[in-house]
């Protein structure tokens, strides 16, 4: 499939840790929220392991990683974060987690939600994908189809006026089969923006590597940079929605 200009109105992105956005689909987000779309984040953990610092604690760490999580998105265009506060390095599929994920789909409603590909184990020859960003895209799915949509799955959602919500798309990032390439050519420079907002987690260097994926990824539809998914459409939406994948 070409490139393309589809802007959803809203999007519910969905990953395991603060940066793993960025990474993802920073300049698809920045592209996206400059176009008027609603931008939500969901965080799962507190991404309070990632440190080599003898000093660091966990608790220490995680505030330390909220706060650049935010600065990244505000960078970005990101209008809402949620913080679940699950445990880094420990993330399970479990019908709890499942049941925050569905809780959020149905309180902001989005018609998009972007995850990681958790069929996606080896993502490259030099990077074995983190447990938890499997664990994340896995029960993500699971949330938009059925649990967010069924109105008798966790009826306690309904007590708390939480209504049922059909989510149109799902993107996936890191699929091993994209089907879908967003031009990022005019937000690669904030998506490196947002990335250097994790000075805890990344240098220049990172920053950098990224924005050679992003030109290579470009490379393949003749852009000078974009992002690729594996796109599924859900739910037909002739007002916002470009052809589907493969037409």
């Amino acid at each position: 499939m070409a490139a393309t200009e589809f802007v959803p109105p809203s999007v519910m992105v969905v990953v395991a840790h603060p940066d793993d956005a960025e990474f993802l689909c920073g300049g698809t987000v920045a592209k996206w929220a400059a176009r008027g779309c609603e931008v939500t984040y969901v965080v799962i953990t507190k991404g309070d392991k990632g440190s080599d610092d003898p000093a660091m604690t966990s608790e220490r760490l995680a505030e330390i990683r909220e706060a650049e999580q935010r600065a990244a998105g505000a960078v970005l265009g990101v209008r809402n974060f949620e913080f679940l506060g699950y445990p880094d390095g420990y993330l399970q599929p479990t019908l709890e987690l499942r049941r925050d994920l569905a809780r959020l789909i149905r309180k902001y409603r989005p018609h998009s939600l972007i995850t990681f590909d958790p069929t996606n184990r080896f993502v490259s020859d030099t990077y074995i994908n983190h447990p938890d960003h499997r664990v994340a895209g896995d029960v993500a799915l699971d949330a938009v189809f059925p649990t967010a949509r069924d109105r008798l799955t966790f009826p306690e959602l309904l007590v708390d006026g939480y209504e049922p919500w059909k989510v149109r798309q799902v993107w996936l990032a890191t699929a091993a089969e994209p089907n879908t390439w967003v031009d990022i050519s005019e937000t690669v420079e904030l998506k490196k923006q947002a990335l250097l907002c994790h000075p805890s987690q990344i240098g220049p260097e990172v920053a950098a590597f990224v924005e050679a994926r992003a030109r290579a990824a470009g490379a393949v539809k003749g852009l000078e940079a974009a992002e690729a998914f594996r796109r599924f459409i859900l739910e037909a939406d002739p007002v916002h929605e470009a052809p589907p994948p493969g037409s």
